[in-house]
This record gives C-alpha cells, structure tokens and sequence, in this order.
C-alpha cells in the first residue's frame, strides 16, 4: 500500500513523461502491478491471513480494498467466501451463468456481481478531483488506466484461467493451476495462478502458494 500511494503521488505530482521513451509505459505497468497487489492484499485479509489480530486483518484489508476503486471489503467478504464453498456453481458469484463461457460475457457477468453504482460515482468524482491538481494525462495514464489493467488481469488470471472449462470430476475445486515459472507466476498476479492451491489451501497468504505448487 505503501508502495503504491508512494509511487502514484510521484507520478501525479512530480513526474513529466516522455512518451517517446519506454519510461512512461513501464511505470504504468509498475503501478497496475501495484494496484493488482492492493486487491490481492485486500482478498488475504478475506481469509484472515493478513493479521492474527482479526481487527488489525480487516482494518487492513478494509483500505486496501478501499484504494482499489472503492470496493466495499465488508461487501467483498460474504460473496468471496461464497466463491470458495459454491465454486464453479449456479451460487459461485464469479462463476459464468453456464451458457456465455467467453472471456467478455464472463467478465460482464463478474463485473456486474461486484461493482456497485456508489463505486462509479466515487471514481468519477475522485478522477474530476485530481484532474483540478494534477495534469490530466497523468491522472488518466498512471491513476485510471492502471486500475483498469489490474481489474483485467485480476480476473483473467485469477478467475477465468484457472475456472474456464471442464475440470475433472476428482476435482473437487474446480481449479486449475498454471504451469510456468514461479516468477511469471509472481508477476502475473502474484502466485495466483496457483489457484488449485489456493482453493486447497486458503489459510496461505499469496507469497507462500509457490512453495505448496
């Protein structure tokens, strides 16, 4: 979180990019990068792994949530739960609805399950706010873009790869894991494409999964 805000107030506040340099490009994907880990930090807290303080877990996966585009954690807790005990399922929030498999439809479906009309209005106000401060297309390039990106590779990674398609009846998560390096792994969304071990482990928080893989 640290990280993140510190690395944002650079380029809103201090930053001039040249965009005939691969510099600006880079940061962008730095800071979706840190963004993803926002989301992932906030989802640990769900499985109250972020502190053994259970106050101090969701305090933290309260704000982490929060800077990730105004997601609600209290909101985000009963229906990431419900994922786990209902995975692949007509109840499985992040489940397809069994006939629009496609990567597009799916995520139309997941966004609408968990984006809420309070988030819009927030992120709409809070890009109107910046913009009055910071010059506009590095609000757009390295504050909008980046939570988009995240939002994407959270879900292609985290959801689509390892739940799209048929999974052998012995399967009892209905997950699948990847197979490359751990650091792909680590930078495609922080360990979870090691998402069988996460379904089968999910007291782990995510800089553990590559040791049960």
């Amino acid at each position: 979180m640290v990280a993140w805000a510190g690395l944002l107030a650079f380029l809103l506040a201090v930053y001039q990019p040249n965009w005939t340099t691969p510099w600006p490009y880079l940061l962008a994907l730095l800071q979706t990068h840190l963004y993803t880990g926002l989301f992932i930090t906030a989802h640990d807290a769900m499985h109250g792994v972020v502190s053994p303080n259970k106050k101090v877990n969701n305090s933290i996966g309260t704000v982490a949530a929060g800077l990730f585009a105004f997601n609600w954690f209290p909101r985000m807790l009963p229906k990431h739960h419900q994922h786990h005990r209902h995975v692949g399922t007509d109840d499985d929030p992040d489940f397809h609805d069994g006939h629009h498999p496609g990567f597009l439809p799916w995520f139309v479906r997941f966004a609408w399950n968990y984006v809420t009309v309070w988030q819009v209005l927030l992120m709409a106000a809070t890009y109107n706010i910046l913009k009055l401060y910071f010059p506009q297309v590095n609000v757009i390039a390295f504050w909008m873009i980046p939570a988009v990106l995240a939002t994407l590779q959270l879900f292609f990674f985290g959801t689509y790869l390892p739940h799209r398609g048929e999974h052998a009846p012995d399967n009892p998560h209905k997950s699948r894991s990847q197979f490359r390096h751990h650091v792909w792994a680590f930078v495609s969304c922080y360990f979870f494409g090691y998402h069988y071990e996460h379904h089968d482990q999910p007291y782990l928080p995510w800089w553990r999964l590559w040791q049960t893989k």
